[in-house]
C-alpha cells in the first residue's frame, strides 16, 4: 500500500495510463495539484519504478512521463478501486 499511498499518487498513474504526457499536459490534466507537488509526486513514481521519465535535449527542455511495465500492472487494480468508489459512495 505504500506504493501507492498520497494524495496525488492514484491521479497521476490514473491520467497516465491513457499515455506518454509531457509534464505541462500533466499538470493540466490533474485539477488541483501545484507544481512542486507534481514533481514531488513524480519523483517518488519514477524512484519505485512505476514512472519512466524521459529527457529530450530541446530548447527548452522536453519531459515525457509514462508507466512502466509494473506501472501498467496497477490498471486492473485502480479500475477496481474506481468501480468500487462509485458503486459504494
Amino acid at each position: 500500500m505504500d506504493l501507492i499511498s498520497g494524495k496525488w499518487t492514484m491521479t497521476v498513474i490514473n491520467t497516465l495510463m491513457s499515455g506518454k504526457l509531457r509534464f505541462k499536459e500533466l499538470e493540466r490534466a490533474i485539477e488541483g495539484i501545484n507544481t512542486r507537488m507534481l514533481v514531488k509526486t513524480l519523483k517518488e513514481l519514477e524512484s519505485r519504478k512505476i514512472v519512466n521519465r524521459k529527457a529530450y535535449a530541446t530548447v527548452p527542455p522536453t519531459v515525457e512521463y509514462s508507466l512502466t511495465k509494473k506501472g501498467m500492472t496497477l490498471q486492473p487494480v485502480i479500475k477496481e478501486i474506481q468501480n468500487w468508489a462509485i458503486n459504494n459512495l
